[in-house]
């Protein structure tokens, strides 16, 4: 039994071994695997690729986000098993090639010209004939014929066979084509090609290091020059795709290798200068040009070589591409002044750098670190009805981004035209409370006119990234400052100044004839104007209310019966005189800042108006200030993919090569053909004429395969060419 066992295990073994390279080199396997890679690239190519964690549990919920991390869908194209496949597919045309190079090489040196006479009977396409000479004078005519039509061509005499069945003649066997089978070869190749020039350009190769060269990723933070050696990469690494930022005026040698769980430095060997940076902009604001002014230095050499980078035309250097990927801040010096929003807070000035260190300020209570985000000197918005700066818009509740007709369907489609509009820069922050938790907000430098004639002040706030901004539109007074709409909140939050405008309201409304609806008038002004102020609860059972028209409301809804035709009377008397009230409120600011009052015209009561609205809607602002910019000193900055991609030729080979093998496979017929010569009498006669077989082979058949067999009859046979028979 042990022997008998022993045998088995030594025939079963080359037999697995042999049935593992069958189904490696099968065509099935082959189709599997570029079916599993075509899948994933439309993975690769509708999923954004390598985002913050932040960014897929925003869009999809922790829950997949954390199944994309896992089965690294959010790096799809650096991710292990998709190597892995490209690896086993390289392994599998590689096999294939193996196998069957061998055989298509035999068969491009072979004529077949020992094939039996017999056969040629079999063929679908085939012609006899006699022809008026020997058999060899035959032979030769034909096989010049060949040759200076491109045919390979070779002639074998034969003996007649001793049993008298095949007499003695010429063998003529020619073949074409024979690309078609090179083909073949180089659209296999060019697969194999392809995947070793995508692996070479991948990441494997900074990953092999970081598994058998002690590198490891870097996870902390800080600046570039204190990273450890361990976490940087050597400038003679072979492969890498990095990103590089650079601001005008400085210089930066050290790419950013962007991994799953963290970065690799990339030592460059040379240094980028950026001289200027060049960017210029549609009507819409998009950009329509930026390019980059820069110096590349020789980190060996010392020497300087001048280059300028545009997208799609990159430089050079050293084996390393330099693209124009993008452009960003690059640490612009700002200056903000606080407008104070809620009644503790003051105003004050802060000077800071966008991207740069945050600033710790304290208002009030509430102590919070302010983040410079984003300077945008150009904010080009739509004006047009309907658009998002139109003056139909709320832009309390659209965000300016977005026009809402690029979001509707064809059919939803208007006509109206853009009304474009640069509205100045704007500046870009976050507040963060003592928990972590921030809040973003966006505030614009200059005044807005959104269409309604009086302009406003433009105050954004979200509380996650993938939300639209909201906006706080406060007047602009006629300095086209936010000076006036201040003060009219101060004296709002002022019991004495209040009382003063109340007074001032009711010598102006009530009748000195009346003196008991002078104390009513008081009473309703007085509650109104707590109310809004938000010193007084709107309902007995709450404390104060935030104050505003939502105060109002809940007043009205506690206190007024709920008969339609009375709460809506009562609302509009209250509202009447609240407004009265806070045209005294604003008149006493100013005299309170030397100004006169504002006259009764249109103007005036638009300024009022949307002040109105304004303090109502800063009752509920998140932050107890606004961070408005008064001056800014703009730093452009490139951000630069620099690239050493030693895969790229060969990839460009494999695709020229692709292209070669599918057109010879598809365009180029392979074609062999036999013309069998004998002589016409019996043995030992003398005649002259000669009894001819052709026959015609293709791989594949098609109409100009048979036009060309007709050609071949008439030109090799003298036969006439087979007229189409009449219907």
């Amino acid at each position: 039994m042990s022997v008998s066992t022993h045998g088995l295990r030594v025939h079963r073994g080359p037999q697995a071994v042999r049935a593992a390279v069958e189904l490696l080199s099968s065509m099935r396997f082959a189709i599997a695997l570029l079916t599993i890679i075509c899948i994933a690239s439309i993975i690769g190519t509708v999923l954004k690729q390598h985002e913050p964690i932040n960014n897929y549990i925003n869009q999809f919920g922790p829950f997949w986000a954390e199944v994309f991390r896992a089965a690294r869908l959010d790096s799809i194209y650096s991710a292990w098993w998709f190597l892995l496949i490209l690896l086993f597919l390289v392994i599998s045309t590689t096999l294939c090639i193996v196998r069957n190079t061998p055989r298509i090489v035999v068969e491009l040196r072979t004529f077949k010209e020992d094939i039996r006479t017999q056969s040629l009977k079999a063929f679908g396409q085939r012609a006899q004939t006699q022809l008026g000479e020997t058999p060899d004078m035959a032979a030769n005519r034909i096989g010049q014929l060949l040759v200076s039509g491109g045919w390979k061509v070779k002639l074998q005499q034969r003996e007649a066979t001793g049993d008298g069945k095949t007499p003695a003649g010429w063998m003529v066997a020619a073949r074409a084509g024979g690309a078609h089978k090179l083909g073949y070869i180089a659209a296999h190749s060019a697969i194999v090609l392809v995947c070793i020039g995508g692996l070479l350009d991948g990441d494997l190769v900074v990953r092999a290091q970081t598994w058998f060269n002690g590198k490891s990723v870097f996870t902390g933070g800080g600046m570039i020059a204190d990273v450890p050696p361990q976490h940087r990469l050597s400038a003679s690494n072979p492969t890498f795709r990095g990103n590089i930022l650079v601001p005008e005026g400085g210089q930066g040698s050290v790419a950013i290798l962007n991994q799953a769980d963290g970065v690799l430095l990339q030592e460059l060997p040379f240094s980028i200068e950026l001289k200027k940076f060049i960017v210029d902009y549609y009507s819409t604001g998009m950009p329509k040009l930026f390019a980059s002014e820069v110096v590349l230095h020789d980190r060996e050499t010392g020497a300087q070589v001048p280059a300028r980078i545009e997208v799609n035309h990159p430089a050079s250097y050293k084996g390393v591409e330099i693209y124009q990927s993008s452009f960003d801040d690059g640490g612009s010096t700002v200056k903000l002044k606080a407008v104070p929003m809620a009644a503790a807070a003051k105003p004050f000035e802060v000077e800071g750098v966008i991207g740069g260190p945050s600033s710790e300020i304290t208002n009030g209570k509430e102590k919070l670190t302010l983040e410079f985000a984003a300077l945008r000197v150009i904010n080009v918005e739509n004006f047009a009805d309907g658009g998002a700066m139109g003056s139909g818009a709320d832009v309390r509740k659209v965000d300016l981004r977005h026009d809402i007709e690029s979001r509707l369907g064809a059919a939803n489609k208007t006509n109206k035209p853009k009304v474009l509009r640069n509205i100045g820069p704007s500046i870009g922050y976050k507040l963060r409370d003592a928990a972590g938790q921030a809040r973003e907000y966006q505030n614009y430098m200059v005044p807005v006119d959104t269409g309604d004639g009086q302009p406003v002040f433009l105050l954004g706030m979200r509380e996650k990234p993938e939300e639209p901004f909201r906006y706080l539109r406060v007047p602009a007074d006629e300095q086209g400052s936010m000076d006036g709409f201040v003060r009219m909140r101060a004296t709002l939050e002022d019991p004495a100044m209040r009382a003063r405008a109340i007074e001032r309201y009711i010598a102006k409304a009530s009748d000195p004839q009346r003196p008991e609806m002078a104390d009513q008038l008081r009473v309703s002004a007085t509650r109104a104007l707590a109310l809004f102020a938000g010193s007084e609860p709107a309902r007995a059972d709450a404390a104060a209310s935030a104050g505003g028209w939502q105060a109002i409301a809940e007043f009205m809804e506690s206190n007024v019966p709920e008969a339609e035709r009375e709460r809506e009377r009562a609302g509009a008397v209250l509202v009447r005189i609240l407004n009265d009230v806070l045209y005294e409120v604003l008149n006493l600011s100013r005299e309170g800042a030397g100004l006169a009052a504002l006259p009764g015209d249109e103007k005036s009561q638009a300024f009022l108006t949307q002040a109105v609205i304004a303090l109502s809607d800063a009752h509920f602002y998140p932050a107890p200030v606004a961070m408005m910019m008064t001056d800014f000193t703009q730093v452009q900055a490139s951000v630069f993919q620099v690239a050493r991609a030693p895969g790229k030729n060969v990839v460009y080979l494999g695709c020229l090569l692709l292209i070669v093998g599918i057109f010879a496979m598809l365009y180029v017929r392979e074609r062999r053909l036999w013309v069998w010569l004998t002589p016409a009498g019996a043995a030992g006669d003398n005649t002259t004429e000669t009894a001819a077989t052709m026959a015609f082979s293709v791989n594949r058949k098609t109409i100009d395969s048979d036009r060309e067999f007709e050609h071949l009859k008439h030109k090799l046979l003298a036969l006439k060419k087979e007229e189409p028979a009449s219907p």
